[in-house]
């Protein structure tokens, strides 16, 4: 659950649509596509769940379930078209959602009860995070010592090095959070650093229907993160 007490399709669904919302030009209801629609618009529907490729845990600290949520966008009459070429046109050409051309097959429809109609099927990352588990009870003497701090800068990007605003960049250790500007540019300051014992940083990104993590070298002095939509 997320700290409004989403859960993760629901929160899947709702950044969506808001993305479906800025590329039609209007709102996109969610609902099934129905035989008797004179609406002249769009309609969404979270279709199926799809599993994805797991991360192995280590140690205490469970990784989350990863899955994707595959939703129908279908038109909802003839003036539902320039919306669709829109959406289109917008998740072609800056990579924020990937795609699927195969929302044609006869049985979905008939499933619905509906006469076949121009669609896309949309996939969108989400997953299920573990609380953290309680810290064991320390059995040695404390050993106490002053690290030092830094500052992590940065770009994320795209495919073909396209920059990413509006990304959300979290350092999950400490909980600070910062999103990209139109360049797609980062800074987090307060970053611990060990010296003696130097250790990558874990940095989880979220946004444009994404959520992963990447571990960066907190002594690269301009860090690039690519973000590229998940592969079939």
């Amino acid at each position: 659950m997320t700290t409004d007490g989403r859960g993760p399709i629901e929160t899947a669904t709702a950044e969506l649509a808001a993305w479906l919302t800025s590329s039609a030009g209007e709102p996109v209801p969610i609902g099934p596509p129905r035989a008797c629609d004179d609406a002249a618009g769009l309609t969404l529907w979270p279709l199926e769940l799809r599993p994805a490729r797991q991360t192995r845990s280590s140690g205490a600290v469970r990784e989350p379930y990863r899955f994707t949520v595959r939703y129908l966008l279908c038109v909802t009459g003839p003036g539902g078209l320039p919306r669709l070429d829109r959406v289109l046109t917008a998740a072609t050409s800056d990579g924020s959602y990937p795609v699927v051309l195969e929302a044609g097959e006869a049985a979905l429809w008939t499933a619905f009860g509906t006469a076949p109609r121009p669609a896309l099927l949309i996939d969108v990352p989400a997953q299920v995070d573990h609380p953290t588990p309680a810290a064991p009870p320390v059995l040695q003497p404390l050993r106490l010592r002053q690290l030092e701090v830094r500052a992590l800068t940065g770009r994320v990007v795209g495919p073909e090095d396209q920059p990413l605003a509006a990304m959300r960049v979290e350092l999950p250790s400490t909980g600070s959070a910062t999103r990209t500007d139109p360049e797609g540019r980062f800074l987090i300051v307060g970053v611990p650093h060990d010296p003696e014992h130097p250790s990558p940083v874990r940095l989880r990104l979220t946004g444009r229907g994404l959520v992963l993590t990447a571990d960066v070298d907190p002594a690269e002095p301009d860090l690039v993160i690519v973000c590229a939509p998940p592969t079939h």
